[in-house]
């Protein structure tokens, strides 16, 4: 059957959020290293084993499982620019999913973007990251996908706008923005440090949300890891290139992998689309990758920044009465959890002084979280997380604009003032 996978769309699919598809497990042999061998049911039990925590790793739960639905049968919606898509049903049913695809097609999906009767897949399937893949870890990841239960689902065909269901057109758009190989150490790193650059330009396709997207869908690649709007979700990547964003040059190894592990750390918490990645497959990784990507991530080096995106301004006197108002609506509602001094009590109540993501050119994040509240992932580290409420009921978009301004502008933070327009814009905004 032909995978149906998703447009291209780079930055749709939450850090994090990846479309894996499994194919036909003979039972009995395996490759590795391009050479079939046999295997034991104790060496085919250890490679299920490896899959499903690379499977983990590379998330392929979130994009292919509704919620309250059967693992991996599809039938996600997902909203693009360029219309609806709906992720594919990718258990091993020989009707409706892809049983009969076998291992060579999967690589080949994973390596080339090609399906399994060659046609082109939509590049939102994350194939530009996963053609780093190793064949060993495609091979593993294949097995445990063929041994999850067959789920009889149908395939919801997308909805695409023309002329994007024209899959012709991504012959161009491969030509542009893919560049296919497997990931090559960097002699001059440590084993470590290439182990995380192997899971977060590969299977974790970080890139595929803190790289901003153009006008096709392609990556911006002149600013790779520069932070972007995620289209239609309104929630801002931020930038891993710069300290002045989410760039971790100046944090702790241990904050970052706290960060990812756990969702909080003394820095600060996660929330919106990375509390779905660290919830769904951060957590599961070992400490030892979890760090081999904090220590990768630490020197990722500053860079040009991506393509500011428009932001309304509000006029200096303005800015200084939703700075004044601002204040009196923070020591009302938020300094209980986040203090006077806005050194909050992390990791339970995240800092908002020197917080990075708080004082973002783009200030879509934290009137996101005024306006709609959310919670840190629950995890091993941190199962019982404490949340934001909401406050979109309770304030005004002049008194949401007014206290996003104060905390920008507070404590040494040097954000600029929040319009009561932007606040309208994204008050409307989806939740997910």
């Amino acid at each position: 059957m032909k995978r149906k996978s998703l447009f291209a769309l780079s930055a749709v699919v939450v850090v994090a959020a990846a479309a894996l598809v499994p194919v036909l497990w003979s039972g009995s042999d395996y490759l590795h290293n391009g050479t079939a061998v046999a295997a034991t049911p104790a060496d085919q039990a250890a490679l299920i084993k490896k899959g499903e925590y690379l499977a983990r790793a590379g998330d392929c739960i979130a994009c292919h499982t509704v919620r309250g639905g059967k693992e991996f049968s599809g039938g996600l919606p997902m909203a693009t620019p360029f219309g609806t898509l709906f992720t594919p049903n990718i258990t091993p049913d020989d009707q409706y999913g892809i049983g009969k695809w076998s291992q060579d097609d999967f690589y080949r999906a994973m390596h080339t973007g090609r399906s399994k009767d060659g046609s082109l897949l939509y590049p939102a399937f994350p194939f530009t990251s996963y053609t780093k893949v190793s064949r060993a870890d495609s091979d593993a990841i294949y097995a445990y996908l063929r041994s999850v239960p067959p789920v009889s689902v149908p395939s919801r065909p997308h909805e695409l706008k023309f002329p994007f269901n024209n899959r012709n057109l991504l012959i161009g758009w491969r030509t542009l923005f893919f560049r296919e190989g497997e990931y090559k150490p960097d002699p001059t790193k440590s084993v470590e440090w290439n182990r995380g650059a192997y899971l977060i330009e590969g299977l974790g396709h970080c890139g595929m949300c803190h790289t901003s997207i153009n006008a096709m869908g392609g990556p911006v690649n002149s600013a790779a890891f520069a932070g972007g709007l995620i289209p239609l979700q309104n929630w801002y990547a931020p930038s891993l290139t710069s300290n002045k964003e989410a760039g971790l040059g100046d944090w702790d190894i241990k904050d970052i992998s706290d960060l990812l592990k756990n969702g909080v750390s003394q820095r600060g918490a996660v929330f919106g689309p990375m509390a779905e990645v660290v919830h769904n497959s951060l957590q599961y990784m070992s400490d030892e990758d979890v760090h081999a990507m904090s220590t990768y991530l630490k020197t990722i080096p500053q860079k040009s920044e991506a393509p500011e995106h428009l932001q309304l301004e509000t006029s200096e006197q303005f800015g200084g009465e939703l700075l004044k108002q601002g204040q009196k609506i923070y020591a009302d509602n938020c300094a209980k959890c986040h203090a006077d001094n806005g050194l909050g009590m992390p990791p339970s109540f995240p800092p908002l002084a020197n917080n990075q993501s708080i004082q973002m050119p783009s200030a879509v994040n934290p009137i996101r979280m005024v306006l709609n509240g959310g919670y840190p992932p629950s995890t091993g580290g941190n199962p019982k997380p404490y949340g934001m409420p909401p406050f979109a009921q309770a304030l005004s978009n002049q008194e949401v604009a007014a206290v996003v301004t104060y905390i920008r502008q507070s404590w040494g933070n040097h954000g600029t003032a929040v319009s009561p327009q932007q606040v309208s814009d994204l008050r409307s905004a989806p939740l997910d």
